[in-house]
């Protein structure tokens, strides 16, 4: 098993929450991360039928074959049960007594929130990090090969060919997780409609155009978009909205959780596709983004990153925002530093009028690391080591 970052956050507020609940993509380890962690709690997981009618019939009698507590998977497969679970752990006081994990982001969310809320800690796994890979024997791929491969731990520990493991994945998804959610009828236009988001990532989101291209209605599109963000596939990265006295975009980023999903849908299977694919930059981009997420949901908080554009075409890629200051980062998927990228900055920069402080960072496909007084030059694979 790859050590995962989020190990720590988990220990720590099992110690002072009594229900720990993690959430993220199906795969992403969540399962095999808090057994490891758990080793003495009971497992249950509610996908079984039979575990779930159990669950379903008679709540006080699951729970009270559960005298330790346990980590229940799934638990959004039985809503109910959360209730009863308050009232259990209101009783007790016992620290760690259950840890909660789902995979329906939103939906499990919405029944966290209406029983179990300030009695749990609510954290985020995502698939393995640059940093998680740096450890192991993988820590050498180049970026177009950790583009193609992806986070999922299961491409890693089993040595699954990322092709395989992908077309078994989002058929999974599409037979389980997307029936469960939604009762979509025609499976193979939503399927479309996937290879649609992923060829429009690192895009402004243009609800219109993609239910022109998709052959659905603009209300059938803005539904399917919330289930793929449910279902932690894509997310929306959104601008920030601070005017600078120039008119800004206030349409969000389309983006997946993972680059080798994206990548599997634009039938990209081998690092050599993408070094001319027009998709090359967006891809880059994207995993840059997810290194931010997952550098923060580690630490147990939720990122604080937007980009930044103006009706003009000047953009910073990704704004992370804290109280007195903007980490502004440019990507690039070049090899070569070029004076050309500090351009967007150097805007930003003189529009911002200090008022507020800012620090610039461009990270790109190159392997020369630096430091001077106007930005950081960063190679992709050490940016997690300039986060704070």
């Amino acid at each position: 098993m790859i050590a995962r970052t989020l190990t720590q956050k988990i220990l720590a507020l099992a110690k002072v929450f009594p229900v720990i609940t993690v959430t993220g993509p199906r795969q992403s380890g969540k399962t095999t991360l808090l057994k490891a962690i758990f080793p003495d709690k009971q497992y249950v997981s509610l996908e079984d039928p039979d575990t779930r009618i159990f669950a379903q019939n008679d709540p006080r009698a699951f729970l009270a074959n559960l005298p330790d507590g346990g980590i229940l998977d799934e638990v959004q497969r039985v809503p109910a049960l959360l209730s009863y679970l308050q009232t259990r752990v209101d009783q007790n006081q016992i620290m760690g007594e259950f840890i909660l994990s789902g995979t329906q982001n939103l939906l499990l969310m919405d029944q966290l929130s209406q029983t179990l809320a300030g009695r749990t800690a609510l954290l985020k796994l995502l698939p393995l990090s640059n940093f998680e890979l740096e450890a192991t024997e993988y820590a050498d791929q180049n970026w177009e090969e950790r583009v193609i491969n992806g986070g999922y731990p299961r491409i890693y520990d089993k040595n699954i060919l990322p092709s395989d493991f992908y077309a078994s994945y989002f058929e999974t998804y599409v037979e389980r997780d997307v029936r469960q959610l939604k009762n979509i009828q025609n499976l193979d236009l939503f399927t479309k409609f996937v290879m649609l988001c992923a060829g429009r990532t690192g895009q402004l989101l243009n609800i219109t155009s993609l239910a022109n291209d998709c052959g659905i209605s603009h209300h059938a599109a803005q539904s399917w978009l919330s289930l793929l963000q449910t279902s932690y596939v894509i997310f929306l990265l959104q601008p920030h909205f601070e005017n600078f006295s120039k008119r800004i975009v206030k349409m969000p980023k389309l983006y997946f959780y993972d680059t080798g999903l994206a990548a599997h849908l634009l039938k990209l299977n081998e690092a050599e596709q993408l070094k001319t694919h027009y998709i090359r930059g967006g891809l880059f981009e994207n995993m840059i983004l997810n290194e931010i997420q997952k550098h923060y949901y580690n630490q147990g908080n939720n990122p604080p990153i937007y980009f930044w554009r103006d009706q003009t075409g000047h953009e910073i890629d990704c704004m992370i925002e804290s109280a007195s200051c903007f980490d502004l980062i440019e990507i690039k998927s070049a090899m070569t530093f070029q004076e050309e990228f500090l351009k967007q900055i150097r805007y930003f920069r003189k529009l911002n009028n200090n008022k507020k402080t800012t620090t610039a960072k461009i990270v790109y496909t190159g392997d020369f690391h630096r430091k001077q007084d106007e930005f950081e030059l960063l190679p992709w694979n050490k940016l997690y080591k300039s986060l704070n």
